[in-house]
């Protein structure tokens, strides 16, 4: 009898500590969101194998993510995109996976950010390994991490306590994101990355969109602007070169098995587009590029409706404006006859 009322006690306190954890977090202004994992991109990049010359799939770095919405896409050509961008990632290794790994020969959307996709080719670089993980992620991902992930969704979706993002955002609030926030005296010199707070809300059919937050709170939005300059000065040079040859030579058995290539340049604003003016210029960059890849391209600045577009944290569209982005891209893309309208076809 000891052991059943001690049970039916331990039962009731861990309810109410669940409930008062869940409580104080949501009276914070958090609410429940999917983690942006690897096991999302892998259950998206499985929809590769069955996917014909009609699909749409999309790579790139986090503004090919975050400015391209699936459901306002589908609205305007009648198919929804296999988005498989990923924040922080170079193109390169997704695109190679593609190639080297599935006979996918439909419309391939390459997202161009000029600093992440010529930053490097070393496997062990930043923006390689995070798309590398992934996709390894995918290639090895076991019945019980597959398990866990179907499993881990229903409550990810309803409750706040269950963020645990891998991107490890500074306002995370699991156990070990907590602790890692606990700062006893000065233990680091040097270069420290300002708080890097989660400014997107991801859906079950992996689509991002900028929170309501960080397009309306313009201190929040300043503290991810302060993280862009952080990077920017602290980045590696670029290696246009090998970026460029490494590319190319996918590309081009891209091309050669009937896939159709297409080169987008999301719109970014403020101080971040002036650094990318001067250390990204478009004419030795995106033009050299295009001029090599000799495939449908669309940069925003080429467009009335685009060039005007500003980012509230001067890197990534809001919610609106990326549905209206996509909408006058896809529009764009049709009457230019890059992609087909599925939905009368």
């Amino acid at each position: 009898m000891q052991l059943k009322k001690s049970l039916i006690i331990a039962i009731l306190l861990s309810v109410v500590g669940i409930i008062a954890w869940e409580a104080y977090w949501r009276s914070q202004g958090l609410y429940p969101t999917l983690n942006d994992e690897k096991a999302l991109w892998a259950k998206e990049r499985t929809k590769l194998n069955k996917a014909t010359k009609n699909d749409v799939v999309i790579i790139g770095a986090s503004r090919a993510y975050f400015d391209i919405q699936k459901k306002v896409w589908e609205q305007e050509t009648g198919k929804k995109p296999i988005q498989l961008a990923s924040t922080g990632s170079s193109a390169l290794p997704a695109l190679h996976d593609i190639v080297e790994n599935t006979d996918y020969n439909g419309t391939l959307i390459v997202g161009i950010t000029p600093a992440v996709f010529f930053s490097t080719t070393y496997p062990g670089a930043f923006p390689w390994h995070r798309i590398q993980s992934k996709i390894d992620y995918y290639q090895d991902m076991t019945y019980a991490q597959k398990a866990n992930y179907f499993l881990s969704v229903p409550l990810q979706k309803n409750l706040v306590l269950m963020s645990a993002d891998e991107e490890e955002w500074a306002d995370d609030i699991d156990l070990k994101s907590l602790l890692k926030r606990i700062r006893l005296g000065k233990r680091t010199e040097g270069n420290t990355l300002p708080p890097f707070y989660s400014f997107g809300d991801v859906s079950a059919d992996r689509n991002i969109a900028m929170s309501a937050r960080t397009a309306k709170d313009t201190a929040f939005a300043n503290s991810i602007i302060r993280v862009w300059n952080f990077f920017g000065r602290t980045s590696p040079p670029p290696d246009k070169e090998a970026t460029t040859a490494y590319f190319m030579k996918d590309a081009q058995k891209f091309i050669n098995r009937g896939g159709n290539l297409i080169l987008v340049r999301p719109p970014s604003s403020g101080g971040t587009r002036m650094a990318e003016n001067k250390f990204f210029a478009r004419e030795q960059f995106w033009d050299s590029l295009i001029g090599l890849a000799k495939v449908k391209n669309y940069h925003f600045e080429d467009y009335a409706q685009l060039k005007n577009l500003t980012c509230p944290e001067e890197s990534h569209l809001s919610k609106e404006d990326a549905d209206y982005f996509t909408k006058e891209l896809a529009k764009i893309m049709l009457a230019d006859n890059a992609i087909t309208n599925q939905k009368i076809n």
